[in-house]
């Protein structure tokens, strides 16, 4: 695995408040490892972001409400900023709709950041699992990456979705994970790594993957 630059230490990193996510349980488990000078702060303020050295996007529910509740909160464009600037950690909602698309509600647009679509899960030829897909499931690392390093091949992670990503280039899925199909459980690019499980929420392996967050320069 790629080591992680532990040189860098990122002064503020914002976690994005547009009303939706678990924003107080994000910030405290950025903080708790987060070298002692860094400032974790929760904002719905664009110019906060864009002062920002880091970005934590997370959220759960709907992917239509996301983007509506973006768009009255004026941040629409200041996360587009974000994720093309800076280091960029997407949670759950804040990876799906970096997608183009979800297919939620007869279809919403999404951020079209990252190319690829947001789909519902088919368990038709699995009629003993349900959704949401909820719980504690394995995520298989595909690809090498500084976010990864020190968490253990196919370690456990929290996840609550219905819904996963289908990124267009392969070579962008960093994570795979099985809910009776295969999914798409992560995905790095440039300076954005955005994982649908909760790290959270996900005991050593979610807080390890944040402190590696803390110190990664986005390359």
């Amino acid at each position: 695995m790629k080591e992680v630059e532990t040189g860098v230490n990122h002064k503020t990193v914002c976690v994005v408040d547009y009303g939706m996510g678990n924003l107080n349980s994000v910030a405290k488990a950025a903080q708790t490892v987060a070298p002692s000078q860094t400032r974790i702060e929760i904002t719905h303020d664009p110019a906060r972001i864009d002062q920002a050295d880091a970005v934590i996007f997370p959220g759960q529910g709907a992917a239509r409400a996301c983007m509506q509740a973006l768009t009255e909160a004026g941040l629409h464009q200041a996360i587009l900023k974000a994720s093309n600037e800076k280091p960029f950690l997407g949670i759950c909602m804040g990876l799906q709709v970096l997608m183009g698309h979800s297919e939620e509600n007869a279809g919403v647009d999404c951020l079209n950041r990252l190319p690829g679509n947001t789909h519902r899960f088919d368990l038709t030829p699995y009629p003993g699992l349900k959704l949401p897909h909820m719980g504690w499931n394995r995520i298989h690392q595909t690809l090498e990456h500084p976010l990864w390093h020190g968490i253990e091949q196919d370690a456990w992670f929290y996840f609550v979705h219905s819904y996963y990503v289908r990124p267009e280039a392969a070579d962008t899925i960093a994570g795979q994970t099985t809910h009776g199909q295969t999914f798409c459980s992560a995905i790095a690019q440039d300076n954005i790594f955005a994982i649908q499980a909760h790290p959270e929420k996900s005991a050593d392996s979610g807080l390890h993957l944040l402190k590696n967050f803390m110190h990664w320069s986005g390359t």
